[in-house]
């Protein structure tokens, strides 16, 4: 059986019952707000 284009791209799966999933993630961003975190005030 021919490999799927998300396999071609290192894609995996998982097997839940009767279904295979993929193996998705979502990549950690960083913090971004207007809240000031330095304690500085205004």
């Amino acid at each position: 059986m021919e490999k799927t284009l998300f396999e071609q791209m290192g894609g995996t799966y998982h097997q839940e019952d009767d279904y295979f999933l993929p193996d998705l993630s979502i990549p950690e961003l960083p913090a971004i707000g207007i809240w000031d975190s330095g304690g500085g005030g205004i």
